[in-house]
C-alpha cells in the first residue's frame, strides 16, 4: 500500500516523488510541479471532479430585514433565509448580502447530494430583485454552501450560508471521503468488517479545484490495518488542516472462535 506524508510539509524535490499516482502517471512534457502549485489550479487526471450533470443555478432576492419573526414569514412563502459574505484566507469576512432563497430547491439539493456533499460543491448564486430569474440581476456570483441548518423533525431547510469562491479564494472544506474497493480488501474476505471513522476531512481548497468528494481505497487494507489522514490521495495543492496522523478507517478483527472459546471456560 502506498502511503504518502502530509503534502503540506513537504519540500519541492520531495513533493515530487509523493505526487498522486494520477499525477506520477502524466507524461514527463505534461508534469510540471510549479504549474501544480501556482494559479490557474486544475484538476489531475483521474481524481474526483465536479460531475456537470448536478451544475444547477441557485436563485435568490434580497431581503432587507432579519431576526425569528421575519424568517417564519420568509418560510411560510417558501423561502429560506441566506447570508453571502465574502472571504479572506478561508474565513467568513465583509461584504455581507442578505438573501432568501426558495425553499423546495435548497431541499432538492440537500436531498439530492447528501448534506455533506452539498457543502463541498460550488454553485452559481443569482440574486434578482424580485423574484426568481425575474427583475433585474443584481449579483452573479459563485458560491460554496458553508451552512445549512436544517429541521431536526423534518429536514426542511431553515437558513444558509453561502462564501463567495472566486477563483483567488481558498476555501476551508470538510470534503467528503468516499470508500471503494471494499470488496478486494483482504481484511474483508477474511471476515473482519470496515470500522468508519472519519466520513470527512477539513482541507484549505483553492477555488477552482475543490473535490467534491476524495477516494479512499481499501482494496490493500487487512486485518488490524487503518489508514491514516496523510495516506489520502489528494491534489498537491490542497493543504489538510488536520492533524495527519489521524486515523480515518480501519478493518477490525472478530475474535478467534478459540479464543472465545478459552474465555469463556475462564470465567
Amino acid at each position: 500500500m502506498l502511503l504518502r506524508r502530509p503534502l503540506q510539509t513537504l519540500t519541492l524535490p520531495l513533493l515530487r516523488r509523493h505526487l498522486s499516482t494520477s499525477a506520477a502517471s502524466l507524461s514527463a512534457p505534461d508534469l510540471n510541479i510549479d504549474e501544480l502549485l501556482s494559479p490557474p489550479f486544475q484538476y489531475l487526471p483521474g481524481h474526483p471532479r465536479p460531475d456537470a450533470k448536478h451544475d444547477e443555478v441557485i436563485f435568490a432576492v434580497p431581503r432587507t430585514s432579519s431576526g425569528r419573526h421575519f424568517a417564519a414569514k420568509e418560510r411560510k412563502v417558501g423561502r429560506v433565509p441566506a447570508i453571502v459574505f465574502e472571504q479572506e484566507n478561508g474565513q467568513e469576512g465583509g461584504n455581507k448580502r442578505l438573501v432568501s432563497v426558495q425553499s423546495k430547491q435548497i431541499r432538492k439539493l440537500v436531498d439530492h447530494l447528501g448534506r455533506s456533499f452539498f457543502l463541498s460543491r460550488l454553485f452559481r448564486l443569482e440574486v434578482w430583485s424580485d423574484h426568481a430569474g425575474q427583475g433585474d440581476l443584481v449579483e452573479s456570483v459563485r458560491v460554496l454552501p458553508r451552512k445549512v441548518h436544517l429541521h431536526a423533525g423534518t429536514d426542511e431547510p431553515l437558513n444558509v450560508t453561502f462564501m463567495r469562491a472566486p477563483s483567488s479564494a481558498l476555501l476551508k472544506i470538510d470534503v467528503p471521503l468516499m470508500y471503494i474497493g471494499e470488496d478486494a480488501s483482504p481484511g474483508l474476505r477474511k471476515g473482519a468488517y470496515f470500522n468508519t471513522i472519519k466520513r470527512t476531512v477539513k482541507f484549505l481548497c483553492p477555488a477552482d479545484i475543490v473535490p467534491p468528494y476524495i477516494e479512499v481505497d481499501l482494496s490493500e487494507l487487512d486485518v488490524g490495518q487503518k489508514l491514516l489522514m496523510r495516506d489520502l490521495i489528494v491534489h498537491p495543492a490542497l493543504k489538510l488542516l488536520q492533524s495527519p496522523d489521524q486515523p480515518i478507517c480501519s478493518i477490525i478483527g472478530s475474535r478467534a472462535p478459540d479464543q472465545k472459546k478459552e474465555k469463556e471456560k475462564s470465567k
